[in-house]
């Protein structure tokens, strides 16, 4: 893989050639300014991975190069560099787009660090949104994250079975994401107007799991005052979710198989059926086909509602997807409670890559919300994570070279899919994808790829 660009701005000769010599020995590709006006007047977007400059210096100063560069690339990291730290300085720099603060003097080491961060955050940033952008001019999934092959497949088959109005069995372990692929059918289909009612088959006794599926007339029942309509009709001309549908009472599946099969039914308590318009979406994280074979769910109903099967897999399975999850959830709890969590250290992203996570997805966004409470500084580190799950022994050396590796082929494919497709043109291809030019050449920069070997 390309080495990764990077450009220093720092009027101090002595401390540019310092951190560019130090930077040059992780790998990385450096060119250094020690005149601000120069770097500004030859940057270009795409030219670089991550940024950095000092704040004060003559002719123009960090925040005017910060305002530059992120007008011509809204998207690469800036780390501004001072001696004079102040809160209000910091304000004003992170207000205007850096990335972070390196306060001087700092060790080599410190400064490896914070680029290290930089661009591991950038990368995963950077891929989520593509990958979207990829997606989005098929179906749109703001919820669902990931990159690895299991969950892009799954996406596709979401967005064939979304225009199909059938019934579909949603299948995995708990904790693994199943209402936002239900959702993700809802908001596809041609029912995306109409209502999304979930309703969990596990959560409440029989009698009342009965009446708030099917509503009641007004004396149906002690209680029963009024008409009360059920979530089936609640749901009319959408979808109807059924989360844990394996701990459906027989006795109601007799009722909804009914449903399924004349699409009318009856409320408590009245005598004549009512007719609704619902595509039903089902989930499961038991084996029903076991729970046929016992008896404890009717084989009929079980065909009728699995006429699709997705099937999401556990997180341990899709361990690339993990850091893209780690990066969306940091987000959500930073613009929850205003927080300013940058990511984590390369040990604890390493910890959380090698735990087993028996509660999938949503255990994850649980520690990542707990760790974010219990952080001190701007990271996320072993300390945090080793009071919520069980990280090991964790080699401190290691880095995300599979990580990494498997992110370079993911686009390194499709970006070279995507322009031989078009003839190498760069504009087309950036407006089918949904992505920016600059995007586009960054890409082609990092990974070598010759888009002549592509023209017509």
């Amino acid at each position: 893989m390309t080495p990764q660009r990077i450009m220093l701005v720092d009027n101090e000769e002595g401390l540019c050639r310092m951190m560019e010599a130090v930077l040059k020995d992780q790998g990385y590709l450096v060119k250094s300014y020690t005149r601000s006006v120069q770097a500004v007047a030859e940057f270009s977007a795409g030219d670089y991975e991550l940024i950095i400059s000092d704040i004060k210096m003559p002719e123009m100063d960090g925040l005017e190069v910060l305002k530059h560069v992120r007008n011509r690339d809204p998207e690469v990291p800036v780390i501004m560099i001072t001696a004079y730290a102040t809160v209000d300085m910091s304000i004003q720099a992170l207000r205007r787009g850096a990335y972070d603060m390196l306060t001087k003097p700092f060790e080599p080491d410190e400064l490896v660090y914070r680029v290290k961060n930089a661009l591991q955050h950038h990368e995963l940033m950077e891929e989520n949104r593509e990958l979207r952008e990829e997606l989005s001019g098929q179906f749109k999934f703001e919820n669902i994250i990931g990159a690895s092959s299991s969950i892009k497949s799954l996406l596709e088959k979401v967005a064939k079975v979304a225009i199909r109005d059938t019934s579909v069995l949603i299948t995995g372990e708990s904790g693994t994401g199943k209402e936002l692929v239900a959702q993700a059918v809802h908001h596809n289909s041609s029912r995306r107007n109409h209502r999304f009612v979930a309703l969990n088959c596990g959560a409440m006794p029989e009698n009342i799991l009965e009446s708030e599926l099917f509503g009641y007339r007004k004396g149906a029942f002690t209680g029963a005052m009024e008409n009360r309509k059920g979530l089936l009709e609640a749901a009319n001309g959408g979808t109807l979710f059924l989360d844990e549908i394996g701990n459906l009472p027989l006795t109601m599946q007799k009722t909804l198989l009914r449903f399924l099969q004349e699409k009318e039914f009856r409320r408590l308590g009245d005598t004549t059926p009512t007719k609704v318009d619902v595509r039903i979406i089902s989930a499961t994280n038991s084996d029903l086909t076991a729970e046929v074979a016992a008896g404890t769910f009717r084989e009929d109903l079980f065909y009728r509602l699995n006429v699709i099967n997705l099937h999401l897999p556990p997180l341990r399975d899709r361990q690339e997807d993990i850091p893209l999850l780690a990066v969306h959830f940091i987000r959500q709890q930073n613009a929850r409670f205003s927080t300013d969590i940058k990511g984590l250290t390369p040990e604890a992203m390493q910890a959380l890559r090698l735990y087993e996570w028996p509660g999938n997805i949503r255990q994850l966004c649980n520690v990542i919300e707990a760790a974010m409470t219990i952080a001190s500084g701007n990271y996320i580190g072993l300390p945090e994570l080793t009071q919520l799950i069980e990280t090991g022994k964790i080699d401190q050396t290691a880095d995300q070279a599979d990580y990494s590796s498997a992110l370079g082929q993911f686009e390194t494919e499709y970006l070279t899919r995507l322009l031989r497709k078009h003839g190498g043109n760069v504009e087309e291809a950036a407006t089918e994808a949904k992505m920016n030019m600059a995007t586009i050449y960054r890409k082609l920069k990092k990974y070598g790829i010759n888009r002549k070997e592509m023209e017509e």
